[in-house]
């Protein structure tokens, strides 16, 4: 404004001030927008320190005031604006740096212009002791949310913190909590126990928040009623990385469909509501006929894009009830849920069938891929996930066999494939006693030293006609038939036995070997592993056994005795695979591990999702363990994992699994 302007507002204001001059207590009024005195009574300059009205309103108060008042100035003006409100507080200013502690009752004033301000009257005495005034100080600046509550649960007073993330002034603490449900058992808590901490999702001044939230029940220093004090963090972030980790887990990152361990929960989830109703369920394994050409010819890129076009394809045809799933590579799964499975499979069928062969442009090509189905129903062929994945792949081997591009269902006179499991089986029998079976070792490097540190023993079988067989052919035949507890043991056994040689040779590594579901759940774990121990003389500490994720989900209570059991012994403890399954931190907390396993798919992921494994490697800092990194395949990956403090590592970067022979090859000449 002009000094003609200012003059006039000085005057109008002057008017509307002259009976609160002649009050003796200290009165001012604070332009809030332009973070000045406008005026003043006697009392207030002397307060002030201020020789003159005129001098007084000179001062620029915003200069050196903090961001906290200046907001909290900001919803006083929006609240004397919508509520009328009126404050009392303990506030302390500063003039000319010396701090005055005054008790001061806030209210707003309209200025002639129109705008609000704020009328300020110092109330009663002025002496608190220390503590008091930075008590007041520390409510004011924290960024902690505390709010004093009624009986009623209106609110009895909000630090600014609080304030500025409530929907309303008088907003009352149930109305801001989205669950009532979970509002509902939090006050129980609170009324059994006193205090309570949960974390519940809140309706803020910014949108929908997630808080954690503790209460305890007090008294109003004011009335001596009964109330609720209540402080609140806001842990949004946190949430929502969680939920962003559990996503990741339980999702294919290519398609972004459930993976495998989703499906299988979901199905476990699915199957205690059909016992009860008697639903029926169809498990469809669908394979891309020969879209290994497509790798071959195109590139990996345009692989990608045809599997992402696919899924879209599979997820539309097969419409509400249905669940479709990624297995890896080109594989598929679809649960299709029904009260007439048969005709509701028909008509997915069908739409399956025609839709995923349409042509699709990929780049400058046109591409066009049929389907192959295998089909088990429930409970007709299997009343476990894994009985009906068996016989659905069954199916699809068999529709393969049959010319591609169409559904078979599973049955019984699928009698090769029976009889081929049948000659695995009694091949698997045999071959421990003809000493097939053979241990490879990837090795364990320190990131940071380059030092071989350890190895993980790898179980191969060398099949006489179909040469050398990975685990996962095999190893879920071994469970079936009783044999995994018989080749477990022979496992450890061997892999102690190297460690011992190893030791002897001047190399002090530790040897880890993986344990199965099954192994995990007999009885007499914990003697067969001290049997190895006793029969080999291996180091307790020298030795370190696997778990995943899997093996813990729902069974990691049960199962905590046994752990600190094998812990009591010297054996370490690891989880494989970390991140892939549920990833329940709870249980990392119940289990006495030493070494977590960050898995290959956060190692080679891309850059945009590397915050994740970031993650993964503070959680181990956190928590005190050993990190590992699988699957390192370039110099690149290596200097990123040790900038996030992995320990140690293993991957084709630095070798693959190797028979004993090569790996002390490997030991001697990184040794020289």
């Amino acid at each position: 404004m002009d000094v003609d302007d200012e003059a006039t507002s000085a005057n109008g204001l002057a008017m509307h001030t002259t009976g609160l001059g002649l009050v003796a207590a200290p009165v001012w009024i604070f332009d809030i927008d332009a973070s000045r005195i406008e005026w003043a009574n006697a009392a207030a300059l002397q307060v002030w320190r201020a020789d003159s009205l005129a001098e007084l309103r000179s001062r620029d108060m915003g200069a050196n005031m903090s961001t906290t008042v200046a907001k909290r100035l900001k919803q006083y003006q929006l609240d004397f604006q919508q509520h009328n409100a009126v404050f009392h507080e303990l506030w302390t200013v500063y003039p000319e740096e010396v701090p005055v502690h005054l008790n001061v009752r806030f209210s707003g004033y309209t200025f002639p212009d129109g705008r609000v301000g704020m009328l300020c009257e110092v109330q009663g005495g002025n002496e608190h002791s220390p503590e008091s005034l930075r008590s007041v100080e520390a409510l004011l600046h924290t960024s902690a949310m505390i709010s004093l509550y009624g009986m009623d649960l209106r609110p009895l007073y909000h630090n600014p913190a609080a304030r500025s993330m409530v929907t309303a002034l008088k907003a009352s603490l149930d109305s801001q909590i989205v669950d009532k449900q979970q509002f509902t058992l939090f006050m129980a808590d609170l009324k059994d126990n006193g205090s309570c901490t949960r974390t519940l999702e809140v309706r803020t001044a910014l949108g929908n928040r997630w808080h954690e939230m503790n209460a305890r029940l007090c008294r109003d220093a004011v009335t001596g009623n009964d109330a609720i004090l209540v402080s609140e963090v806001d842990i949004t972030p946190v949430k929502l990385a969680e939920a962003k980790a559990q996503f990741i887990a339980l999702h294919d990152t290519l398609t972004g469909l459930p993976n495998r361990s989703h499906m299988m929960s979901r199905f476990e989830q699915w199957e205690k509501q059909a016992t009860a109703t008697g639903m029926q369920a169809a498990l469809l394994f669908i394979d891309l006929d020969r879209f290994k050409d497509i790798n071959d010819t195109l590139g990996h890129a345009a692989g990608d894009e045809v599997l992402v076009i696919m899924a879209e394809r599979l997820r539309r045809a097969s419409g509400a009830d249905t669940m479709v799933a990624r297995l890896g590579g080109d594989e598929f799964l679809i649960l299709l849920t029904s009260d007439d499975i048969h005709n509701a499979l028909s008509m997915v069928e069908d739409r399956i069938l025609s839709v995923a062969a349409k042509p699709m442009q990929i780049g400058n090509h046109s591409v066009m891929l049929t389907p192959s189905m295998g089909v088990a129903l429930y409970p007709m062929d299997g009343n476990d996930i894994s009985t009906l994945m068996r016989n659905a792949d069954l199916a699809l081997y068999n529709a393969k066999e049959r010319g591609r591009n169409r559904a078979v269902h599973f049955n019984m006179q699928m009698a090769q494939a029976v009889m081929g499991r049948t000659t695995l089986e009694n091949d698997l029998r045999k071959a421990l006693e003809l000493e097939q079976f053979l241990l490879h070792y990837q090795p364990k490097v320190d990131a940071h030293s380059g030092k071989i540190v350890g190895a993980e023993a790898l179980l191969r079988w060398l099949h006489p006609r179909r040469g050398l067989i990975a685990p996962d052919q095999f190893i879920p035949v071994c469970e079936s038939i009783g044999l995994i507890r018989t080749l477990g043991n022979w496992v450890l056994q061997e892999a102690c036995f190297q460690q011992v040689r190893w030791s002897q040779q001047g190399h002090a590594l530790q040897v880890s070997v993986n344990l199965s579901a099954h192994q995990l759940q007999h009885s007499m774990l914990l003697h067969d592993i001290q049997t190895a121990l006793q029969t080999t003389g291996c180091d307790p500490q020298k030795l370190e056994l696997e778990l995943t994720e899997s093996m813990l989900v729902s069974k990691d209570k049960a199962l905590a005795p046994l752990f600190e059991q094998i812990r009591s012994i010297g054996v370490q403890l690891a989880l494989d695979d970390f991140g892939t399954g549920y990833s329940n931190l709870g249980y990392l907390q119940r289990i006495p591990l030493q070494t977590l396993k960050v898995d290959k798919s956060f190692v080679q992921c891309a850059i945009s999702d590397r915050p994740l494994t970031g993650i993964i490697a503070n959680l181990c800092q956190v928590m005190g363990f050993r990190a590992v990194a699988e699957g390192v395949e370039t110099e690149e990956q290596l200097n990123w994992l040790r900038s996030l403090g992995i320990e140690q590592y293993q991957g084709f970067l630095f070798s693959k699994p190797l028979p004993v022979s090569q790996f002390d090859a490997l030991l001697q000449s990184h040794h020289r």
